[in-house]
Order: C-alpha cells, then sequence, then structure tokens
C-alpha cells in the first residue's frame, strides 16, 4: 500500500514538473503586457482622473475672496449749502453736512456659494470622465500591438524547433547510411569516396544545427526581454491549440470563407466580429464629443448663487458717517452671460462635424479590418489545401528512399543518387512541419485581427 502510496506520489510530481516546466503562449503574452513600461501609464491616468474630479467637485464648496482698496477722487458727492440753510430755517438749528473725504479705504471678505450653476460643474465632471477613458483606450491600442509581436517571436521560436528535430533525425538517418555503405565498401561495391559524401553530408547537417541553435537561442533572448522571464531560455515551448471558437466556427464547416464572399458582406456569411481595441478608442472619442455638447449647452445656462459680505472701510455703508465703520450684506445673485447663446449653435455643429469625422474614420478601420480577415482566411485555407497532400508526398519520398538505398547495397545505384533522396524525404517532413506551424500562425494572426 505504502508502495503504491509513494509511486503515485511521484507520478504527480512528474506530471507537476512537465507543467510548471512548460511555457504557453497566453502566460508569454500577459507576462509581456505586465512588463511593458507603457503599462504603468494606467495608474498615472487614475492618479490624473482623481484629482481633476476632485478638483472640480470643489466647485460646489463656498467660495472666499478678501480684497482691500484705497484710493483717492479727484471729487466727491456734497450735499449743496442752500439745501443745509432751507434744514436750518425749517428746524430753527443749524444744519451742516461734513464733506466726504477724498481719499477713501475698504477692507472686504465675501463667502459665496453656488446654489445653481446649470450643469456646469456636472459637465465638467463627465467631460474629466469621457477623457479619462478615453486615453485609457489609445493606451491599449498600443498595448494590442504587443501581442503580435510576441505571437511572431513564440511561433518563430516552435518553427526552430520542428527545424531542429527534423535535422536531427537527418543525421540519424545520415548515420544509418553511412554504417550500410561502410558495409557495401567491405563487400567492394561501394567505394571510399561514396563514403566522404555521407560524411560532407553530415558536416554539412551539423552546420545547419549550429545555424538553428544559435537563432533559436537569440528568439529565446528577445522572448525573455519582452516577459521579465529568465525560464523562456531553457524550459520548453508548448505548441497552443487551434482556438476553440476557431474550431466550431470555421474550421468544422471545412471551408472558412465563399470564394464570392467580398470583404465588404462577409460577415453575412459567417457574421465574424470585430473586437479591436480601436473601435472602443473610437466609441470614447465620440463619447467625448458627445459630453462636451453637453458642456457647451451648460454654458449658457444662468448661475444662482448666494453670498455674505462683509466689510470695513472709510467711508462705511453711511457715506455721512465720517471716520472707519464695519458693515456687511447678504444677499443672492443671478450671472446670465448671454454672450454664449450667440455661438452655441455653431459650436455644437462643430463638435457634431468631429463626431461625424470619428464614425467615418470607424467605418474604414472596419472596411480594411475585415479585407484583411478575408486574406487571412484564404490563407489558412491555402495551408491547409497544401497540408492535404504532404502527407502522401512524405510516404512516396520515404518509399523511393528505401528502395534507393536497396540499390544501393546492391551496387545498381550511387551514393550521391541516394543522398538526393533522403534529402527530398528530409525536405517534405520539413515543409510538413513548418506548415503546420504556419497555419497556427495564420490561425492566430486571423484572431489577432478580429480580436476573438
Amino acid at each position: 500500500m505504502i508502495r503504491r502510496f509513494i509511486i503515485l506520489l511521484l507520478g504527480v510530481i512528474i506530471n507537476l514538473t512537465d507543467i510548471y516546466g512548460q511555457i504557453t503562449l497566453e502566460s508569454c503574452q500577459e507576462k509581456a503586457r505586465n512588463n511593458y513600461p507603457l503599462i504603468k501609464q494606467f495608474g498615472l491616468i487614475d492618479l490624473s482622473q482623481t484629482y481633476s474630479l476632485s478638483n472640480a467637485g470643489k466647485g460646489y464648496l463656498p467660495q472666499v475672496t478678501f480684497s482691500a482698496k484705497a484710493h483717492l477722487q479727484s471729487d466727491v458727492t456734497e450735499i449743496p449749502p442752500a439745501l443745509s440753510q432751507i434744514l436750518s430755517d425749517l428746524s430753527g438749528k443749524d444744519v451742516e453736512f461734513t464733506s466726504l473725504n477724498k481719499d477713501q479705504y475698504q477692507l472686504i471678505a465675501e463667502i459665496s456659494q453656488v446654489v445653481w450653476d446649470g450643469g456646469a460643474i456636472n459637465s465638467q465632471k463627465n467631460v474629466i470622465k469621457a477623457t479619462g477613458e478615453l486615453e485609457r483606450k489609445k493606451l491599449e491600442v498600443d498595448m494590442y500591438s504587443l501581442r503580435d509581436r510576441v505571437n511572431q517571436i513564440f511561433f518563430g521560436i516552435l518553427a526552430l524547433n520542428e527545424q531542429l528535430i527534423i535535422t536531427d533525425l537527418l543525421n540519424k538517418e545520415l548515420d544509418v547510411n553511412h554504417n550500410r555503405v561502410s558495409a557495401c565498401i567491405e563487400n567492394g561495391i561501394a567505394a571510399r569516396s561514396d563514403l566522404d559524401l555521407i560524411r560532407i553530408e553530415q558536416l554539412r547537417v551539423k552546420q545547419k544545427r549550429a545555424g538553428i541553435i544559435a537563432a533559436q537561442k537569440s528568439f529565446r533572448q528577445m522572448l525573455t526581454i519582452m516577459t521579465a522571464d529568465t525560464l523562456c531560455l531553457t524550459d520548453s515551448l508548448i505548441k497552443p491549440a487551434v482556438p476553440v471558437t476557431f474550431l466550431s466556427g470555421f474550421l468544422s464547416s471545412g471551408q472558412l470563407l465563399p470564394a464570392q464572399q467580398s470583404p465588404t458582406n462577409m460577415s453575412h456569411g459567417y457574421d465574424i466580429p470585430v473586437n479591436r481595441p480601436e473601435l472602443a478608442m473610437l466609441d470614447a472619442q465620440y463619447n467625448l464629443y458627445e459630453n462636451q455638447k453637453g458642456a457647451v449647452r451648460s454654458s449658457v445656462m444662468p448661475k444662482v448663487g448666494i453670498f455674505a459680505q462683509g466689510g470695513y472701510g472709510n467711508p462705511g455703508l453711511n457715506m455721512f458717517e465720517p471716520g472707519f465703520t464695519p458693515y456687511y450684506i447678504l444677499g443672492a445673485r443671478v450671472v446670465w452671460n448671454f454672450g454664449g447663446l450667440y455661438t452655441k449653435k455653431n459650436n455644437i455643429r462643430n463638435i457634431e462635424v468631429s463626431q461625424q469625422n470619428i464614425n467615418l474614420q470607424k467605418e474604414t478601420f472596419l472596411f480594411n479590418t475585415r479585407l484583411k480577415m478575408s486574406q487571412s482566411i484564404h490563407e489558412i485555407n491555402k495551408i491547409k489545401e497544401q497540408l492535404t497532400g504532404d502527407q502522401e508526398i512524405i510516404a512516396l519520398r520515404s518509399s523511393i528512399k528505401k528502395r534507393a538505398e536497396v540499390k544501393v547495397e546492391n551496387g545498381t545505384l550511387t551514393v550521391s543518387d541516394l543522398i538526393r533522396e533522403i534529402n527530398a524525404e528530409s525536405n517534405s517532413i520539413q515543409e510538413r512541419a513548418m506548415r503546420e506551424i504556419e497555419l497556427l500562425m495564420a490561425i492566430y494572426n486571423f484572431q489577432n485581427i478580429s480580436n476573438n
């Protein structure tokens, strides 16, 4: 029982080691995104939006102003002497009005509170939010191109892996034939020069292998830099499967796109959606313009507020009372600037023109994207058709090579002819392996074009 448990535990550990020792395309894309310096800008956009919204909201807080004024007048208001004489005669007393000083002084503190601003502050907040969303969508567009770069490097490494495997198989094939020709030399069927031909081909394969390993190392270093994961230098890469949505939606039909279907109406056939971040960016731009229209409308609305003013001046509110005196004023204020009404309609029309331009950009982008999708689909179909004949070609090449080996042993075929057949079979195997990688690349390229 204990022995079975230990064996089971070792099996689990080995499986976990295999899983964690392999790298997937999705993990590379995620790590590259998180490692990209531009990702930090998302946090900066959020901070900027938070500060701007906070500042806009403070427009509802009471506003306090303080002012001081001192001035010298060329003239002041005076009571005519005749009026003083009339009042004196009526009252029977001397009535005299003191003249105001030509130098006057005031200290004023005012507290004002917005009661209704016509929606100006709320419109300002909406514009700030829409601007922040647009900046985030623009950043998503910049980050999206990173995925395609990771795909190119990842599939490049997989292609080099396939070449390395096929090169090793070719080298083993040459080793077998090296031994076969050696036996033929001992039997007097082949010459020493035939063995040299095999050796030359082995050296060429060795050189090719060294070149593949060097290229593979270079690609892995690029992937390591992009993902900041040193495991990309050593761990094996998992060949990604065909996306399930692609299999169920397209490959199951056998043909991805009808031959007569044009890119402008291809959605009528398979209704392939386009979910590119560029579309979300254009929608965010359109929404920003919509909020700007709201800001224009609110800017021409009246503003209502209340205020309290306290002052200390010479003279005070009673200008006939000499000396410095305190005073206060309480009131309400309505401000309505009619000048904005003159330009309101044109300002809104200008914004609507910008929105129409956004719609045209969106339509153009969709047209070009669907055109690329059509090209990508036809490329996938082409590779699929080529793959159907590869297996038969490989089988025929293998049969021809085996017959050539027999002929060499019988002395009816030269070694150079055998080497040609060995290389032909190896090239056929390599072409199929590379085409399988090309098909995966084309499928993921299609997925990247449509973002599905």
